[in-house]
């Protein structure tokens, strides 16, 4: 009897570790950055390629909120686009804070068309924050 026991514990800690490294090979890595500085786009990108290459498979969403005063400076597209060729070529979608751009005057029609706005910028963060992301802000 005990050594039924044995084998059926060890039968359930083996079938354990396999789902858990199972779980493990599928987990994704997501990343969000708070920014409120539009010339950070530069070293954030980089740093989206260099995790991309490091993480792999496990590579995830990797998402970038532009905030404060700065969405002011989000309506000179073609400053702007040099920026979002490089996040689509990277996998990373660069968003407007909807609250900012309403605070600084800035019409969501004035910057380009391939940046979504999202109602508050900071909530948006921890929403994600709240589903596992990294998250920095700059």
């Amino acid at each position: 009897m005990k050594k039924s026991v044995l084998i059926f514990t060890a039968f359930i800690m083996l079938f354990s570790l396999t789902t858990n490294a199972q779980n493990n090979n599928t987990t994704k890595n997501n990343y969000v950055v708070l920014t409120k500085k539009i010339p950070q786009l530069q070293p954030i990108l980089i740093t989206a390629e260099e995790l991309k290459k490091e993480d792999g498979h496990h590579f995830g969403d990797f998402q970038v909120i532009v905030c404060g005063q700065t969405v002011t400076g989000l309506t000179e597209k073609k400053e702007m686009q040099k920026y979002l060729d490089r996040a689509k070529k990277a996998g990373v979608s660069i968003k407007a804070c909807g609250f900012s751009l309403k605070k600084f005057g800035v019409n969501p029609e004035e910057i380009p068309s391939t940046m979504e706005v999202v109602d508050n910028g900071i909530l948006y963060d921890f929403q994600l924050q709240k589903k596992g992301y990294f998250s920095i802000e700059l």
